[in-house]
């Protein structure tokens, strides 16, 4: 209990900083990419530490599966309601630049702060598990060099895992983009809970290029180049396809739509065309 109580310290501390982060911003709209370092930082660290929970606290702390995708599914729900729109997610940065919402320079400045907070992440999450505040945690310092992987299959299976997982997500996430918030969030956070612990096995699901940058691509077991086909080529796949199959096409490539016809329908009423007869 209090290896948990001293990751709700270090929940609270990422919180509040993506918070002040927010606040702050309010003033200056036109730094309004900097919410995108700050939801990514967030995401980032908060999840290294449900990570330590799930690699060590099932077997040091006596913590079950229950325990942990619950803490999961709680992150995940604070950092939509914190961060709102900004997401921490390049997939859907690119996703607004797909759909004309979003001019190049904002997306290249978005997605570099985003994979910038989640390098700041490791760091700040390093130093944390340095101060073994618990045994947990003394264990994790140890074992930091030598972190598991989350790909657990082949290059080829977790691209075809990560493209199948994002499909799925970011069609749910265009359905429901104009639900309030208030049913969209929750929504949300159980989607992701659900396909994390259904792929913990494969690729764990992070459909979310920093996300995955910040969790496993510093362990050991595949090259740069595999992870980054695997969580990056994957979860950018895995998108397109699903703005296809939403709208028939994409819009800042092909202007033309693939899939659904475009063709309206006019119903005329019956009858001369010069009146009605008296």
């Amino acid at each position: 209990m209090s290896g948990l109580n001293a990751s709700l310290g270090y929940f609270v501390a990422a919180v509040i900083f993506a918070a002040l982060v927010r606040t702050l911003l309010k003033k200056w709209p036109r730094f309004s990419f900097i919410l995108e370092f700050a939801s990514s930082f967030m995401l980032v660290a908060c999840r290294l530490e449900v990570q330590t929970i799930v690699d060590v606290g099932e077997w040091a702390g006596g913590l079950g599966p229950d325990v942990t995708f619950t803490i999961l599914f709680v992150v995940l729900l604070t950092h939509g309601v914190i961060c709102g729109d900004a997401s921490g997610n390049p997939t859907l940065v690119v996703l607004k630049f797909l759909q004309l919402e979003a001019t190049i320079l904002p997306t290249l400045l978005a997605v570099a702060v985003q994979f910038l907070g989640a390098h700041l992440a490791i760091l700040v999450a390093v130093y944390y598990w340095s101060l073994e505040l618990t045994d947990m945690h003394m264990i994790k310092n140890l074992m930091a060099r030598e972190c598991s992987t989350s790909l657990l299959v082949s290059v080829l299976h977790g691209f075809f895992t990560e493209c199948v997982c994002t499909l799925f997500f970011h069609l749910v996430l265009l359905n429901l983009r104009r639900r309030p918030a208030l049913i969209r969030v929750p929504l949300i956070a159980v989607l992701l809970t659900f396909l994390s612990y259904s792929a913990r096995g494969y690729t764990s699901a992070y459909m979310n290029p920093s996300l995955s940058y910040g969790l496993t691509f510093h362990c050991p077991g595949f090259t740069f180049t595999e992870y980054a086909v695997v969580y990056w080529l994957g979860s950018l796949t895995g998108m397109a396809l699903a703005l296809v199959l939403y709208v028939g096409h994409i819009p800042r490539i092909f202007a033309k739509n693939l899939i659904y016809s475009q063709k309206t329908r006019s119903r005329v009423p019956k009858g001369d065309k010069g009146g009605k007869k008296i």
